[in-house]
């Protein structure tokens, strides 16, 4: 199998995992997942003052969905070649989604709007990627009455 066969979304899947799932607040006792989630994804990075006086923040929600966007253009770029390995990332992107899915749904630290975010571009992945590639793949064999 080809490393191009492996989704970069499942990267993101994980990064928002190590950063919530297992830093130090995400686990308190007694506390909810879902509020100590949100709160660190609110955590400023960084600020800029700008010239109109205000201050703007990067936080790690921010980093997470900046990255999200990113990945999601690869994954795009990804999607209009064809190949063995493409449809193995297909299936793989699929099943990302649907542990994605599944984690937000039953994990309360995944209830934020970051995680729900990342979902959607998840499904935009699996959606183009099926797309795409059923597209090119017809312009390559050469079905259809031409005229695209």
């Amino acid at each position: 199998m080809s490393l191009r066969a492996i989704p970069l979304t499942f990267f993101i899947f994980i990064l928002y995992n190590v950063l919530v799932l297992f830093s130090g607040s995400a686990g308190t006792e007694g506390g909810d997942g879902a509020a100590a989630a949100r709160a660190l994804l609110g955590t400023e990075i960084f600020g800029i003052p700008m010239i109109s006086g205000a201050k703007w923040s990067f936080t790690w929600g921010d980093l997470i969905l900046t990255t999200t966007l990113f990945v999601l253009f690869a994954e795009i770029l990804k999607a209009t070649y064809t190949s063995t390995s493409s449809l193995v990332d297909h299936g793989l992107s699929m099943l990302v989604f649907i542990a994605a899915l599944i984690e937000f749904i039953v994990v309360p630290q995944a209830a934020t709007s970051v995680f729900f975010l990342v979902l959607v571009a998840l499904l935009v992945d699996v959606i183009a990627g099926f797309t795409i590639g059923i597209r090119v793949a017809k312009r390559d064999i050469g079905f259809g009455s031409g005229d695209n």
